[in-house]
């Protein structure tokens, strides 16, 4: 596996993972020249997961996009990176467990998902996702959010 901060081909793996589907093994690999520690995923081919759009198309599922979207809300705060990609590997599991056999998913499914386990993991994160997911236009909703949010917890 070539390193994406020297290019080295020479890395040793430091830990596999299969994740709870069975669809997919993480490794983290460190390279043996410069030291950098990256991941990697193994995965099955097979037919794609579609994720049906607001507007009715259909793209490729990219779990990519749900971690852009889940490093920008988590930003500035105390969330390594190593709790990002096993939030993301768990984000993807719950979604391949409701999806099953159908091979389709809306796309508010998967930001329904990433708000629920979002929270538990840090509630600004959680907050910031919804402002973008949700649409958020004016403070009002931003207090009506976490005001339903201290509701929920006490």
């Amino acid at each position: 596996m070539r390193c994406p901060h020297c290019s080295s081909m020479d890395d040793k793996v430091l830990e596999s993972r299969q994740n709870s589907s069975g669809s997919s093994i993480r490794r983290r690999r460190e390279c043996n020249i410069c030291g950098y520690r990256f991941t990697s995923y193994e995965r099955i081919e097979d037919k794609p997961l579609m994720v049906i759009k607001r507007d009715g198309r259909r793209e490729p599922f990219d779990l990519n996009k749900i971690g852009r979207g889940v490093r920008s809300c988590t930003e500035k705060l105390k969330i390594s990176e190593n709790e990002i990609d096993l939030l993301l590997q768990s984000i993807e599991d719950a979604i391949m467990l409701k999806v099953g056999s159908k091979r389709e998913i809306a796309s508010s499914d998967i930001g329904d998902e990433t708000l629920k386990q979002l929270r538990e993991v840090d509630l600004v994160a959680y907050v910031r996702f919804a402002a973008v997911y949700k649409a958020f236009n004016d403070l009002g909703q931003f207090i009506a959010e976490i005001q339903k949010l201290g509701k929920e917890l006490a």
